[in-house]
């Protein structure tokens, strides 16, 4: 119905998707085989009133065909009933056979391309492509192969009438085809219209208190006005385009079932037909033309479906559903970096590349640099969230890619920059909404973020409704919820994104405490930090600049190449070195000019580091 399915080339696969229909459509087929077969009933029924009933006056042979009419229209609407249902749940097997890979396959787009307008098209199409499928559209493309049958009738009739017939089916055909013609850019542009107002109208509501508090309602309502304004003048073409053409069908229609009539009326003034002849030919002209008529109502969402299973394979095949792999087992020992080289989503070159080092496990690592440095696309690589275009990651020596990504995830924690709650309770949003979480370990996780006290004083605790994106808590309650998240299962690996931006004394308290736990129990920190707090719990530290590794190895030795005394009334450094120091955030850029041959760090990693 939508036509086979091609092979999309892209950097992933060239994957061929497809959906089984070849069994339900001999199926439906069938059943509509039979429906119009039955609908025959009526025409033949008047056929034998007209010529038979009347003309002998016998009323034991209408009862007869009444009856037996009765029994074959009732026979006909069953079948026509089980037909719709049928439909329905092939519109409900397309759906389960896809939903899945559709999630999926948002969720991975941002993360693999820059997404420009509506990120959640993907489920529009899915949805329009199971409407036409479960709707009325699909019977008069299982109906049109029966037209033949009813002309070839109505030739058998008079060869006038059969003619009359040919010509009305052959305008009806070619006001199809140009409905066909019309349709595709006015639905085309109907949809990309609708992607540029649904996402305009999305960004503002992500972004609701900058738009209250900096007073950009007008501006941006503006924006949007003229993106909707866009749309309804698109919608409107379309539905002037649709809507023409099914009035003219229709009118077309009654015409020509008026022309048989007058036709069916001259032969029987000619006495070349009987008056039933005439009667019957009308009502078989009425159901040739009838799927004609339906495909053209139905056009505008067919053309709809068809380009959104068209969008669909494209994004299925360049999204591939991840391959199975071997269940390893957990993870315990180290974290590898190999000549790391990523390309973030929508750019062609590497912001962050040559970085190499080696965390063994009951160790931490700090990650510091200059703002644009590269290093939440380190950690966003340390996680999977980006791939990298050379290099690997290695979690006890196996690549991420040949962990499956369900139960790796159990052992990692990630701590974002900006942290994203779900809408849910706190428990829930701690345990990853875990199906019958351990309440104990959700406790665990919330005392070792030092976030359960915090918590209690909420009216109803753990069982806080916290709304969408967290939208009920502070920044810092999300970012400490975020932590025990986290922390919850006890992951052999935690990643921190700058995780006390907007945490007070206590909170960094909590980091630090995190960490330190994390390292007690044999497992591995990555923190990335501007403040020396976070670095006072570290034993390794990375310096990135500009995208490369300029240092790495022991937290005091790279400190000491990186940082710079300062006179005694200078701003406070870190305590962890000893001495008096610059802040971070002015000597990481110093670190950038020239210095001398302890500059590359890199090749002086102290034993044991790698």
């Amino acid at each position: 119905m939508f036509g086979p399915s091609r092979q999309v080339p892209s950097q992933h696969s060239a994957a061929t998707v497809s959906f089984p229909v070849a069994g339900s459509a001999v199926g439906i087929g069938l059943i509509s085989g039979v429906v119009n077969l039955l609908a025959l009933t009526s025409p033949l029924f008047m056929l034998q009133v007209y010529d038979r009933v009347l003309a002998s006056g016998s009323v034991p042979t209408l009862v007869g065909l009444a009856v037996l009419a009765a029994g074959l229209y009732a026979f006909q609407a069953v079948l026509d009933a089980l037909r719709a249902r049928v439909l329905l749940r092939i519109g409900e097997r397309f759906d389960g056979a896809f939903s899945g890979r559709v999630y999926d396959a948002i969720l991975k787009t941002p993360l693999l391309t820059r997404v420009n307008g509506d990120g959640l098209q993907p489920l529009r199409d899915l949805d329009s492509v199971r409407g036409f499928l479960g709707g009325n559209g699909p019977t008069a493309f299982f109906d049109l192969p029966w037209m033949p049958l009813y002309l070839g009738i109505c030739f058998l009739f008079h060869f006038w009438i059969g003619m009359t017939a040919l010509i009305g089916a052959t305008l009806l055909i070619a006001v199809t085809l140009l409905a066909n013609a019309l349709s595709q850019k006015a639905v085309r542009d109907v949809s990309a219209r609708g992607v540029t107002r649904n996402a305009m109208m999305e960004g503002a509501r992500r972004n609701a208190e900058v738009v209250r508090a900096m007073g950009l309602q007008g501006v941006l309502a503006a924006r949007w006005q003229d993106a909707n304004s866009a749309y309804l003048d698109a919608n409107r073409k379309a539905g002037d385009v649709s809507g023409g053409l099914g009035s003219l069908s229709r009118t077309l229609r009654i015409m020509l079932q008026s022309a048989i009539l007058g036709v069916g009326a001259y032969l029987v003034i000619r006495q070349e037909v009987t008056a039933g002849v005439m009667i019957a030919s009308s009502i078989m002209m009425g159901r040739a033309l009838a799927p004609v008529d339906t495909a053209i109502s139905n056009w505008r969402s067919f053309l709809m479906a068809r380009q959104g299973w068209g969008r669909l394979r494209e994004l299925l095949a360049h999204v591939p559903a991840e391959a199975s792999v071997l269940q390893l087992p957990e993870p315990g020992r180290d974290l590898r970096v190999e000549g790391l080289a990523i390309v973030p989503p929508g750019q062609k070159s590497a912001n962050l590349a040559g970085v190499s080092l080696k965390i063994e496990a009951g160790n931490a690592l700090g990650v510091i640099g200059p703002s644009g440095s590269g290093k939440s696309t380190f950690v966003r690589a340390l996680v999977g969230v980006w791939q990298p275009v050379s290099g690997k990651v290695r979690v006890d020596g196996a690549s991420l890619e040949q962990w499956d990504r369900t139960l790796l995830g159990r052992h990692i924690g990630y701590l974002p920059q900006g942290v994203e709650l779900f809408d849910g309770t706190i428990a829930e949003n701690i345990a990853r909404f875990e199906p019958g979480a351990d309440p104990a370990r959700i406790v665990e996780a919330a005392e070792a973020a030092g976030v359960h006290e915090l918590i209690l004083r909420f009216e109803k605790g753990y069982e806080t409704q916290i709304g969408e994106s967290g939208s009920a808590l502070s920044a810092g309650q999300r970012q400490r919820i975020g932590l025990a998240r986290a922390l919850y299962g006890r992951p052999f690996i935690l990643v921190l994104d700058e995780p006390n931006a907007n945490l007070d004394v206590a909170g960094e308290a909590a980091v630090i405490q995190a960490i330190a736990g994390v390292r007690a129990r044999g497992g591995i920190a990555v923190v990335v930090a501007h403040r020396p707090s976070a670095i006072e719990a570290v034993d390794f530290l990375l310096m990135l600049e500009n995208g490369r590794q300029k240092a790495f190895g022991k937290r005091d030795e790279v400190l000491s190449r990186v940082l710079q005394p300062t006179s005694p009334g200078a701003s406070r450094g870190f305590p962890a070195t000893g001495v008096g120091l610059t802040p971070l955030r002015v000597v990481a850029d110093a670190a950038s000019a020239p210095a001398g041959p302890q500059s590359n760090a890199v090749e002086e990693v102290p034993d044991g580091a790698h």
